[in-house]
């Protein structure tokens, strides 16, 4: 699953990256992300803008909308036949910069990892979205993460993680309406090209959000083939 990332980096270099409008109003950098935050997305219905939806999916026809803590992911191998996921599959998908993200090792001390690329750029990982309304008329606009089979390195910590998108597939996901075209994009990103180590348990909770939450914990920065 992928239940924590990080978007640290200022406004410009999102609005550079994707091409989007940036407000720096709205936008604060954030080391530790978590469900049911406001969070920057770009969805395929405003490409051009950043824009801030809940993370934790309500779909559109949910009675409580606490169901969004059980949708914070959508499993790739079963979106297009879940009937939360479905709709949004096709016609709601967005993309979820990020600069890192969190994942927590089974052992006895169950270790949290911060995994990201190795140039440190930014990335964009693979979601949907979707649009809720209360008793009152009040729109809920929320968000989850499709995630897939882990690769080889972050196998060692979890068996899953989020699809990070290359960037020239980044249009077509918000774009394509073909699903087996959209279902290839849903893989795996290359070991080769990321790196992972383990960081302080502070990131176990959403209330610590400081630089040193990215800082290697008790290692030197060699990657994860190292411990």
């Amino acid at each position: 699953m992928c239940g924590r990332f990080q978007l640290s980096v200022k406004g410009k270099h999102i609005s550079e990256r994707f091409n989007v409008e940036v407000f720096d109003e709205m936008y604060n950098p954030r080391y530790n992300c978590a469900p049911s935050q406001n969070l920057p997305v770009i969805t395929n219905a405003e490409p051009g803008k950043l824009s801030f939806f809940k993370w934790g999916l309500v779909p559109f026809g949910a009675k409580d909308p606490k169901i969004s803590f059980k949708l914070i992911n959508a499993r790739a191998e079963s979106i297009s036949e879940k009937p939360a996921f479905k709709n949004a599959f096709k016609k709601r998908r967005c993309l979820i910069p990020a600069n890192g993200f969190y994942e927590w090792r089974k052992d006895e001390n169950k270790t949290p990892f911060r995994v990201f690329l190795k140039n440190e750029e930014l990335f964009a990982m693979a979601g949907i979205w979707e649009t809720w309304k209360d008793s009152g008329g009040r729109s809920v606009h929320s968000f989850s993460i499709i995630t897939t089979q882990a690769n080889p390195l972050v196998e060692k910590i979890h068996n899953r993680m989020p699809v990070i998108l290359h960037p020239e597939d980044e249009e077509a996901w918000l774009k394509e309406n073909d699903e087996t075209v959209l279902k290839k994009l849903l893989v795996p990103f290359e070991t080769d090209k990321m790196e992972a180590y383990p960081v302080s348990k502070k990131v176990n909770s959403p209330a610590n959000n400081s630089p040193e939450l990215i800082s290697p914990a008790g290692q030197n920065q060699q990657g994860l083939f190292n411990f």
